[in-house]
């Protein structure tokens, strides 16, 4: 039986194998790792275990799943993931409590949060990795999204549709849209890997050089 402390998502158990193969074939074989809107916590320790050379430090808006996050690091053995943090992306200031990080992270990691959030935490999560990406660090965001060239699959409509009837503000964002805000902070899309059921991975990096 699942510990009760253990908060399972489907999605995130689903999509972890193929997430996982484009950080492998991403990464060098040491870094640092921020996951911004971790959740139950099974994407940090799946990663985490197969990435023993990374320092992987997850957060999330609350501390709901704080108890999930660190359950499954420990059940995978992922010695590597550090406490849960919480962190607000719309804030100037990450994390929210604690000593603030710095400049020194090498991924910047987020799924599935841009379109069930409010548009202005994409310009918060922009900004702030921005803010604390390393030399040549890189921003990877994960989800659905639309695409002005690419015919949307009936799936993503219906979900579109579905997320907007429970909040207005949510919804699923045009990758031109998230281009636009990655370019005013400085950050330009550099890969693109389209994933099963519809779903995207998406590279992001400073469009110059930091001293340029």
């Amino acid at each position: 039986m699942l510990n009760p402390a253990l908060h399972h998502s489907p999605a995130a158990e689903r999509n972890r194998a193929p997430i996982l193969a484009c950080l492998l074939a991403l990464l060098r074989p040491q870094g640092s790792a921020l996951e911004i809107a971790s959740g139950t916590g099974q994407h940090a320790a799946h990663f985490a275990a197969a990435l023993p050379g990374w320092s992987w430090q997850p957060t999330d808006l609350e501390g709901t799943h704080f108890d999930s996050i660190t359950g499954w690091a420990a059940s995978t053995g992922a010695g590597n993931v550090r406490a849960p943090v919480r962190l607000d992306v719309v804030q100037s200031r990450w994390p929210a409590e604690g000593e603030a990080f710095g400049a020194g992270f090498d991924l910047i990691y987020c799924a599935n949060m841009l379109h069930i959030a409010p548009w202005a935490c994409c310009a918060g999560l922009m900004q702030g990795a921005a803010r604390h990406l390393a030399p040549g660090g890189r921003l990877v965001t994960y989800g659905p999204y639309l695409e002005d060239a690419v015919p949307t699959a009936p799936g993503n409509l219906a979900f579109d549709a579905s997320l907007r009837a429970q909040d207005s503000a949510w919804g699923i964002r045009r990758i031109e849209d998230v281009a636009a805000t990655a370019a005013d902070a400085g950050l330009a899309l550099q890969q693109r890997h389209a994933l099963p059921a519809n779903n995207l991975l998406l590279v992001w990096s400073r469009a110059t050089a930091p001293d340029a």
